[in-house]
């Protein structure tokens, strides 16, 4: 199975220090949904993994949430693409939870649910704590420079790296589109040596 995990605020929508609590609210960043349907077309299953402290706080109910994601998924239907499930923590974070970025609880939910291992697994995202929760469950981390990612963008384009609280080995792209052409890309070279091996 070809499976991609996303972060949402900050990373296919505009994020807000507020929280997103309404479907008003969620406004996809140019280029998102496209990216996601390109991926889709190439065959990549791609599932969320979010935080949504939010819904602990009772800054919003779940059917709130549930709007937000029908819209998205509205979306990203006229582009052609889908978001195969969502995972999410509704917790505070002082609740403790195993489900919490950056604890890598909703990642083995997935690995669970789908009955893969996530070793090398692609998941994006725009935080240090999606990185981190990627990392702790064997996924190929990938940061995004939008939202909370942005804050780096002028480090990087000066020559530094990323500070030593990400993992080592984490990617970087400007924003999910570049993501998905790096992704689809990479398969495209490694698509004749599979080839091969198989004959």
């Amino acid at each position: 199975m070809k499976l991609i995990i996303l972060d949402r605020d900050g990373t296919i929508n505009w994020d807000s220090e507020d929280f997103i609590k309404t479907a008003d609210e969620w406004i996809p960043m140019p280029g998102a949904l496209e990216a996601i349907a390109q991926l889709n077309h190439a065959g990549w299953r791609v599932v969320l993994a979010i935080n949504q402290p939010g819904l602990g706080r009772g800054l919003f109910e779940m059917a709130s949430l549930n709007q937000i994601h029908a819209k998205m998924n509205k979306l990203l239907a006229a582009q052609g693409g889908r978001i195969d499930a969502v995972f999410f923590c509704p917790h505070a974070s002082d609740e403790g939870c195993s489900c919490r970025k950056p604890r890598p609880g909703l990642f083995q939910q997935i690995a669970e649910r789908y009955g893969v291992e996530l070793r090398n697994v692609p998941a994006a995202g725009d935080g240090l704590r999606d990185i981190q929760a990627g990392v702790a469950a064997g996924c190929e981390a990938h940061l995004l420079l939008t939202g909370q990612g942005a804050q780096f963008r002028d480090r990087l384009a000066s020559g530094e790296t990323l500070p030593e609280t990400f993992p080592a080995g984490t990617l970087v792209h400007d924003d999910l589109a570049t993501f998905a052409s790096f992704i689809l890309a990479r398969e495209a070279r490694l698509q004749p040596a599979r080839a091969a091996e198989t004959t």
